[in-house]
């Protein structure tokens, strides 16, 4: 079952029990999805790997406006965005703990032989490559960075 598919079911489970805020989450979800399948280019069935960057972009936006919310006081705005966040999370893969991914980034530089800032670059790249989806690029990053200095 593709998650288009998923999101409708539970689109109509929500309807069903009057769930304002999960109905609003999956709407905008589906909405970016199917935006993702028209865009130029994009093919007939979005792949995974699509459906995850989406759902990952959706989730930035929604923790920046949190973000900006909070910080102009205005708590009932935040609310919603951050129930909105709270579904897209759902659907979202498990996101690796930093120890996690400092273990992963151990290995990758283990294994291309980096050894120093100068190799960065390339660390960065294998290491993105390999946590796609399972963890944060900031995160990843500020890893990287302390590894190598």
């Amino acid at each position: 079952m593709s998650l288009l598919e998923k999101i409708d079911q539970d689109i109509k489970k929500a309807m069903l029990a009057k769930e304002e805020a999960t109905l609003r989450g999956l709407r905008s979800i589906k909405a970016a999805l199917l935006v993702a399948k028209t865009e130029k280019g994009a093919a007939e069935v979005l792949s995974e790997d699509t459906e995850v960057k989406v759902l990952q972009k959706q989730a930035k936006q929604r923790k920046e406006s949190v973000d900006i919310y909070l910080a102009q006081n205005r708590a009932d705005l935040a609310k919603i965005e951050q129930e909105e966040l709270d579904v897209i999370e759902g659907y979202l893969p498990k996101q690796l703990s930093e120890e996690e991914v400092e273990a992963i980034v151990k290995q990758i530089i283990a294994e291309s032989g980096a050894s120093g800032m100068k190799d960065m670059g390339k660390v960065m790249g294998l290491s993105t490559k390999e946590l796609a989806g399972k963890a944060d690029g900031k995160i990843v990053s500020s890893v990287v960075k302390k590894l190598l200095a």
